[in-house]
């Protein structure tokens, strides 16, 4: 009997503890918007400003701004559901950051276009060498300005190039400004997993998903929903220190495989937690003297995500979810703007 009660009492503390974070980061504090700069590393600036980890989720890309990089990558985020990466030595510009009509001009390098979700409401266009990309699909999608390259690695979308257009399906790409009709050719993925940059997509996506599952379960106890719940968009997560998609209901697959759940179905995913510390992105980030945080592993496209812990990591019980559903879109929470 103390023992069953003890241990309702620690869920209970445990369920406090952990909500507590989230919900003090929402208040008061300026939403994410279209642009909202998610991650950064090494030598990244907009115009003249350097950007830092003190940048993330305080500072946007706005109309006519650009985003270089020299020996460095950063994360942009666009409508709710969608990441924008950006490779080494490579510069974005923001055209337009409105949440219907959203376009980005990739002028020089590389950059990934990652969408968990898009909704018929959404215009989402990728300028390269005066050709538009219109992203129809939930998918992965590569440019190359160097070489003038436009991929589909999963998804689809319509390439504009003047007066013509083509649509390309996944594993198809397109070469701008060639002689005669634009024409999609296939490609083999494969040539392109160890690729840089879409190993860091890659591992964005996974640790993303990693601070999906921690932000939906603090919404959700004893069958209802806590605090700052009002429907999918982006949610700050201070453990993870940067945004995450959640969804109204369901759960949305990246194009990586990993999950990204509404408060209705986070009980279906394991919970994992590090003792006091704080998870912060980066591959090789882990407390001194403890192991490495293990992260979710994709088993298919559409296969619930297994959890490969690898040490440092303990589980502990998960909320139940309630039936129902929300409605709605938007960026909740995040820092204070600086």
């Amino acid at each position: 009997m103390k023992r069953s009660m003890w241990q309702g009492i620690a869920g209970a503390f445990l369920a406090v503890i952990l909500a507590m974070p989230m919900w003090a980061t929402t208040a008061n504090q300026n939403p994410a918007v279209p642009g909202t700069l998610n991650y950064v590393e090494g030598q990244v600036s907009i115009g003249d400003q350097p950007l830092t980890a003190k940048s993330i989720g305080s500072t946007n890309l706005e109309t006519g701004q650009s985003i270089e990089t020299q020996n460095g990558k950063a994360e942009i985020l666009l409508t709710p559901g969608v990441f924008l990466r950006v490779g080494d030595n490579s510069t974005v510009k923001m055209l337009s950051p409105s949440l219907t009509y959203t376009e980005v001009d990739v002028t020089h390098g590389q950059a990934m276009v990652e969408v968990a979700e898009i909704r018929p409401e959404n215009d989402l266009r990728v300028m390269e060498d005066g050709a538009a990309t219109q992203l129809q699909k939930t998918g992965l999608y590569g440019f190359d300005a160097n070489t003038r390259q436009v991929r589909v690695f999963d998804g689809q979308a319509t390439v504009l190039e003047g007066d013509e257009h083509v649509k390309v399906k996944g594993s198809h790409e397109v070469t701008l400004d060639t002689p005669g009709k634009l024409k999609a050719r296939k490609f083999d993925k494969n040539d392109f997993e160890q690729s840089d940059l879409y190993r860091f997509s890659s591992l964005r996506s996974s640790y993303l998903a990693e601070a999906n599952t921690n932000a939906a379960r603090i919404y959700v106890a004893n069958g209802w929903y806590g605090p700052g719940w009002i429907g999918a968009g982006w949610y700050w997560d201070p453990w993870f220190s940067a945004y995450t998609f959640i969804p109204a209901d369901g759960i949305f697959y990246s194009p990586f495989g990993w999950g990204f759940y509404s408060p209705l179905l986070v009980y279906r995913a394991p919970v994992f937690y590090r003792g006091p510390f704080v998870h912060r992105f980066g591959p090789a980030y882990h407390p001194p003297g403890f192991a490495r945080a293990g992260h979710f592993r994709p088993i298919g496209p559409r296969a619930m995500p297994q959890v490969a812990p690898r040490g440092g990591m303990h589980a502990f019980g998960s909320f139940p979810g309630a039936p129902g559903g929300f409605h709605g879109g938007g960026f909740h929470g995040g820092p204070g703007r600086r």
